[in-house]
């Protein structure tokens, strides 16, 4: 079966890791700040703050943004669930935008619509979190201007974006949001087995964060609330959580960003072979916005349903039955039974909803080889053509 990720570990990834074995340190060690600090530079921002998960990484950043009960967070329902789950796991509601039709991004005109909506019901949202589906950046201008107009905070959730641009600058140089996120599980473009990151320019950002990440508490004099009662002494000053990265997984990424730009650059090169050869099928390719480069984490094509004799399930089963190992992201978030039990219902975001009856990822790594590459163009083509 061809993976539709795969992650590749090299010797250097296996020899940087041996060595913090062998080092005196596995947690909380110098290797977390110098992964912290490549993550950083190669962004151009400020800030970085390595965690366990992309997932803690939203919750820390939304607290820090100081999301609580009574407050409402927004974002695309095309997205993993956790990119909703972070408001809820700060006590405030969540609500969704539906997606623009090109991009499978969150579309900025309906974003805008629900906006002038909801400040006339005094329900504005405290936070956005802009997901870059795909890889492909947000409207960012368009959410920036918005986010001024009506006063809230902007995550980036870049889970499938490092390495990738938007109006030449950097996802996660903060010139568009208050905090980015990204993602650096196994089938993400660059890994550490599992791990995230919030990049944020912003100093007190990041120190609430910093904070969140390991327990509330701090070892330093000026942040206590008196002098230390002796060289051991540190201070529980907020509630926080056990959600470090270790140094084995800091020096897995630091060996894998020396590896980003090539990664990401293969990445189009396979991307745009698939184009090719699916210009005469009939489906719907990936679209890419000229604002944006994208890190290409996924390759989505779209069936064109009334043109094709098979199901979209039976297409699914299809390509999976010959091997390739498909998937679909994503159900949309609103249409799991959690959110359901919350009164969201089928219908509330259509263009999402189409989207999802239609959608495929297909295999896309760095390692994807020719003959591999030619086994899904062929399958796709067989499957579709039926």
């Amino acid at each position: 079966m061809i993976p539709y990720g795969r992650q590749e570990i090299t010797q250097a990834d296996v020899d940087a890791v041996v060595d913090v074995l062998r080092s005196n340190f596995l947690t909380q060690g110098p290797v977390v700040p110098a992964f912290e600090q490549a993550i950083a530079h190669y962004c151009g921002a400020n800030h970085a703050v390595a965690v366990n998960s992309a997932t803690s990484a939203l919750h820390i950043a939304c607290l820090a943004l100081g999301l609580g009960s009574g407050d409402w967070l927004w974002t695309t329902p095309v997205t993993f669930v956790a990119s909703a789950n972070c408001g809820l796991y700060c006590g405030a509601q969540v609500d969704f935008i539906d997606i623009d039709p090109r991009t499978y991004n969150l579309s900025v005109p309906r974003l805008a619509e629900k906006l002038s909506l909801a400040e006339q019901q005094g329900k504005l949202p405290k936070v956005v979190v802009a997901v870059h589906l795909c890889g492909q950046p947000c409207d960012m201008v368009g959410i920036h201007d918005l986010s001024q107009r009506y006063g809230f905070k902007v995550i980036e959730d870049a889970s499938h974006a490092i390495g990738g641009r938007y109006r030449n600058e950097p996802i996660g140089c903060g010139r568009y949001s208050d905090i980015t996120i990204f993602s650096f599980h196994p089938v993400k473009i660059v890994t550490t087995a599992e791990g995230g990151v919030a990049v944020t320019n912003d100093a007190k950002l990041a120190h609430k964060m910093d904070l969140l990440r390991s327990h509330g508490i701090t070892r330093a004099p000026e942040h206590m609330t008196h002098e230390p009662d002796g060289p051991w002494y540190y201070q529980q000053i907020d509630l926080g959580f056990n959600y470090r990265m270790t140094e084995l997984q800091a020096a897995l990424g630091v060996s894998q960003m020396t590896r980003l730009d090539a990664y990401v650059a293969k990445r189009h090169q396979i991307a745009n072979r698939y184009d090719q050869a699916f210009e005469a099928l009939p489906l719907t390719r990936p679209w890419q916005h000229p604002d944006g480069y994208s890190g290409l984490h996924l390759y989505v094509i779209r069936l064109q349903l009334d043109q094709i004799k098979a199901s979209h399930r039976a297409v699914f089963e299809q390509l999976r039955s010959d091997g390739i190992g498909v998937n679909l992201h994503y159900i949309p978030v609103h249409r799991h039974p959690y959110y359901e039990q919350l009164g969201f219902k089928a219908g509330d975001f259509p263009e999402a909803e189409r989207y999802y009856a239609e959608a495929i990822s297909l295999p896309l790594y760095p390692k994807l080889s020719e003959a591999d590459q030619d086994r899904v163009i062929q399958a796709v083509a067989a499957a579709v053509l039926a």
